[in-house]
């Protein structure tokens, strides 16, 4: 932010044209495989905390129990961290083991 002195007064005036704006950072979120989560779970978790649709949780599903993990979502780095403790909760509330990780984008 940039300063500017008038004389008469001596006071300053705060102008916005030195002001830079970043995006912020975003992180991948994967769901990771295990053997003891059940798929109807999984999806309901891509469904009431990604937002998926129904198709795109199950497709997502699979994927995560075909190659190991899946990609929920791209968010900024406190969404990310919000979305994992989320679904680490619903995990231990049920007695699932499923873990959340997130990777900078």
């Amino acid at each position: 932010m940039g300063t500017r002195v008038t004389n008469a007064t001596g006071t300053q005036e705060l102008t916005q044209h030195d002001l830079e704006t970043n995006e912020p950072e975003e992180y991948r979120v994967y769901l990771i495989n295990d053997d003891f989560t059940t798929m109807e779970f999984v999806i309901s978790i891509l469904m009431t905390i990604f937002h998926k649709s129904l198709a795109e949780a199950t497709k997502l599903t699979l994927e995560v129990h075909r190659k190991g993990r899946g990609m929920a979502g791209v968010f900024p780095y406190d969404i990310a961290t919000t979305k994992i403790q989320q679904v680490h909760a619903m995990a231990r509330q049920r007695g699932f083991p499923l873990r959340c990780i997130m990777e900078k984008a």
